[in-house]
């Protein structure tokens, strides 16, 4: 585990470092919560009467529900008699008195509405918080044929509601944390209380305190302040837009952390084998799920090692090419003014440059920008005579190859250990290749998430456990947790298919 220097954070400017309690006069409370605000114009007030006494309600109109205010607090106080008690003609869900100021700013900033009565050394916060969220449509991102279509909003609540829709169990533990003393983003952690590992858990509480920054409002900003290896390629945090997937590594003993404001939900620890599996592995049939998951780890070997191979059989070892074939390859190669270095180079650049074209313009030119300015380019560079037929061919391959990874991330890092390997082989061949996988090999021997390590369960080595890496065994096979999770259960099936020997 690293070792996380703590960082003191720095007092708010805009708050005072004391908790401030209630004045006496509702001129100065008016006062406070005003200057607290710096005269915003979205800060509200809207003055009442309530026993003959004057009140003040202060809240956020860009954050407040303006019918909840006024079916939950104007219409109860107009229609009271004397000697009512406030708690009693409040109607929405949430009313929480506080004594001091600080609680009110911080209340209204959460888009709650703060009521203010003269001569009352207590004052009242009231949940008016306006709902804006998307429906859980099914993620882009995370397309699948068969299962929960489902899938994560921008909202912490809503969120929260679907991962407890599916997993209705008391074990269900939610922590909260506000991280960035300006921002103030509200974070919940996941974990299943008698399944995660505690040391785990503390550990990943540990790093979350020792955060200190002003902003954190995306899991990407977080993932950097946690994460083991900063400055690995690859990635150690799995994230995903699926309850359901969220809902399966919870019960493995895992942990999710659900930012505000993001669809994304981050998971740890994570292994290598992690970053291949898709939810339809495990609604499709034995062996095409293990067909297809198979394919995605010959695509990610593929993918990283075809550029580089092609170099270096052009640039070294041109005899190993089958006699048959040496004519067509001399035939596309031999005009080409470029070294097959720098084709892969241009071709491997134009590819990024369309990609990222297509995902930045709007979705019918992008697919226009992909589709056509792929044909067009292709065809065109190989009509000049600038890059040979053979690299077309498998640059295209390397890319298709590292898009039918799952996870964004993953396929993100394959392509960008392309380049490398790329510089090696065109250097030193296929000792380059070797010496290239070989260090990547070690790196990922060497690679922890959160304590659990990179390459589990191949390295160290369990055979019990290979039964959901590379294949998929049936579901009634796999009896027992993954052991690198350190689960404080580590079974989860019994009598699997038991009705077999109990049949008459």
């Amino acid at each position: 585990m690293h070792g996380f220097k703590k960082v003191k954070q720095r007092q708010i400017t805009n708050m005072k470092s004391e908790e401030q309690k209630v004045y006496s006069t509702i001129e100065e409370n008016q006062s406070y919560i005003e200057e607290a605000f710096y005269n915003s114009g979205d800060l509200k007030k809207r003055e009442i009467t309530f026993n003959k006494k004057r009140g003040l309600i202060f809240f956020l109109e860009t954050m407040t529900d303006s019918e909840k205010i006024q079916n939950s607090i104007l219409l109860p106080i107009a229609k009271s008699s004397l000697n009512q008690n406030i708690e009693d003609l409040i109607t929405t869900s949430e009313l929480i008195k506080a004594d001091t100021l600080n609680e009110a700013v911080r209340a209204i900033i959460n888009g709650s509405s703060v009521l203010i009565l003269e001569k009352r050394s207590e004052l009242f916060l009231i949940n008016t918080v306006k709902s804006i969220t998307r429906s859980p449509d099914e993620p882009d991102n995370e397309k699948v044929v068969r299962g929960s279509h489902e899938g994560f909003v921008e909202s912490l609540d809503v969120n929260l509601n679907l991962i407890r829709k599916r997993i209705r169990n008391r074990q269900l533990k939610i922590q909260y944390y506000e991280l960035g003393w300006e921002s103030n983003t509200k974070i919940a952690v996941l974990y299943m209380n008698e399944i995660a590992n505690e040391s785990v858990v503390k550990e990943v509480q540990r790093r979350l305190e020792y955060i200190s920054s002003d902003m954190t409002f995306s899991p990407g900003y977080i993932e950097e302040f946690i994460e083991d290896s900063p400055f690995s390629p690859f990635q150690q945090i799995l994230y995903t837009e699926r309850p359901g997937r969220v809902e399966a590594n919870l019960m493995e003993g895992r942990i999710a952390l659900i930012t505000d404001g993001s669809s994304d939900v981050s998971i740890f620890p994570a292994t290598l084998f992690a970053f291949f599996q898709s939810p339809d592995d495990y609604n499709s049939r034995i062996y095409a799920g293990s067909f297809f998951r198979l394919l995605r780890f010959l695509s990610f070997l593929g993918a990283i090692i075809l550029p580089s191979l092609y170099i270096a059989i052009v640039g070294y070892h041109f005899e190993i090419i089958p006699s048959d074939l040496i004519p067509i390859v001399k035939a596309s190669i031999e005009n080409v003014p470029f070294p097959p270095f720098f084709e892969a180079l241009i071709m491997g650049i134009t590819i990024e440059l369309i990609r990222e074209a297509g995902i930045r313009l709007p979705t019918p030119i992008g697919q226009t920008i992909g589709i056509v300015g792929g044909l067009i380019i292709g065809d065109a560079v190989v009509n000049a005579g600038l890059i040979s037929n053979f690299m077309v061919i498998i640059i295209a391959v390397m890319a298709i190859a590292s898009f039918t990874i799952p996870s964004y991330e993953m396929s993100n890092t394959i392509r960008l250990l392309t380049y490398p390997l790329m510089i090696l082989a065109a250097t030193l061949g296929f000792v380059g290749i070797v010496f290239g996988l070989m260090f990547i090999l070690i790196h990922l021997c060497k690679l922890e998430s959160f304590g659990s390590p990179y390459l589990a369960p191949l390295a160290p080595l369990h055979f019990k456990e290979l039964k959901d890496t590379f294949i998929r065994f049936p579901i009634w096979m796999q009896d027992k947790r993954p052991r690198e999770m350190r689960p404080q259960k580590l079974l989860k099936q019994k009598a699997s298919r038991g009705w077999e020997r109990n049949e008459k």
